[in-house]
């Protein structure tokens, strides 16, 4: 390494260059996107799987990540490729007995392997097409065995191998109480996309919260069933389906996760307290906005809270944080609070400002039509209401 005037080390130039290459005379690979054969996951991924993508899949223990990924498995066998599986956590009689149980046929290929070294020598001598590493925090380097430095360089070689030979490869995460991905965050950098399988209730929600080659917050409904899981193909329709009826307190908002329009029951409860800081306690929705329409209600509306607890829910056990609930927030607790109900035929969109003004909010059209397609005649919404008092007053 050559020395400057200063005494400053310059690095030499490299004996072999890297090639640039003009960006129009690069191919486009979004045109390879191949289908799971599983419409709501191809929802999420945004439209299938790109030949050579990584994905980190997380979620709890139990809430079926292995199972969805056998039956992504048996479809791409049915389509003609090769799958591997590798077995990180269970024994292949395990996979096996799962296998028969979701009707898995024969042609998947189960490698026990936790080395990584030894690993990819099997893979390199025979890439797949489709890859499944369950899990990757089972994987151990000679070089940093039981480390979280060997989850770190265990996603490295893996997309490195991925992108080399076009290997679609799903890795396998566990998640930690805070709900993200265990181990360094530099992984989830790596790879190309991070979905969370969660559960709902009687129900399995899948969402992105990083996709380089689709949407972003997307999300796709399963329920568990015996034969593994299904796709759920009317959502609004079984999130709502023990909504009750003529409850105070109880309000069906239009939602939008992603590209997704759903109808959802917001529910409030009201209960008064002899403590001088009552609760406020929210389900599902985003605390801090939750927090705002309480405030309106107060302040604007001159609703009396400062007696009473209240809790909020976002009803089957799911998680949106959407500026389009407040108006739902703000109906269904007045409801309670007073102790009248809102007619069953509504269903309302809206975000609520300081003002207690009503704002439009994004994809309104997609939840108008959802909302029509869920069955409900009247569709609150700006401009049509101009404030949360308007709506009160309309429907309270």
């Amino acid at each position: 390494m050559g020395t400057g005037k200063a005494g400053i080390a310059r690095p030499r130039p490299s004996p072999n260059p890297a090639a640039l290459t003009r960006l129009e005379d690069v191919s486009e690979e979004g045109e390879a996107r191949f289908s799971s054969r599983i419409g709501e996951l191809d929802r999420v991924l945004g439209g299938g799987f790109v030949p050579g993508e990584v994905l980190l899949l997380g979620g709890e223990p139990g809430v079926g990540k292995s199972t969805l990924l056998l039956q992504v498995a048996q479809q791409m066998l049915e389509a003609g490729q090769r799958v591997v599986y590798l077995a990180g956590e269970e024994s292949p009689g395990q996979i096996r007995l799962r296998a028969r149980r979701l009707g898995v046929s024969g042609g998947l290929e189960l490698l026990r392997e936790t080395e990584l070294e030894a690993m990819l020598a099997t893979l390199e001598a025979a890439p797949p097409d489709f890859l499944v590493v369950d899990s990757i925090q089972t994987i151990e380097t000679t070089a940093s065995p039981g480390s979280l430095v060997a989850v770190r360089d265990a996603t490295a070689a893996l997309t490195r191998f991925a992108k080399r030979h076009q290997v679609t490869t799903v890795l396998v995460g566990h998640v930690t109480k805070e709900g993200v991905v265990a181990g360094p965050k530099v992984i989830e950098h790596v790879v190309d996309a991070t979905l969370y399988l969660e559960s709902a209730g009687n129900f399995r929600i899948l969402r992105s919260s990083k996709n380089r080659f689709g949407p972003v917050g997307e999300l796709g409904v399963f329920s568990m069933v015996n034969e593994g899981l299904a796709e759920v193909p009317n959502p609004s329709a079984a999130f709502l389906a023990e909504r009750p009826l003529g409850a105070p307190g109880s309000v069906v908002a239009l939602s939008l996760s992603g590209e997704r329009a759903l109808a959802l029951e917001v529910q409030a409860l009201a209960a008064r307290t002899p403590f001088p800081a009552p609760r406020r306690v929210s389900q599902g929705l985003d605390s801090r906005r939750v927090d705002v329409v309480l405030a309106v209600l107060e302040r604007r509306l001159n609703l009396p809270l400062g007696n009473l607890d209240i809790y909020v829910n976002l009803a089957g056990g799911l998680r949106i944080f959407d500026p389009g609930l407040d108006l739902a927030v703000g109906l269904a607790v007045y409801s309670a609070v007073v102790g009248r109900p809102i007619p069953q035929d509504v269903a309302v969109v809206g975000e609520v400002g300081l003002a207690g003004e009503l704002r439009s909010v994004e994809g309104l059209e997609r939840r108008l039509r959802e909302g029509q397609r869920a069955g409900f005649e009247r569709l609150v919404h700006p401009p049509q209401f101009k404030s949360l008092e308007a709506a009160v007053n309309m429907f309270i």
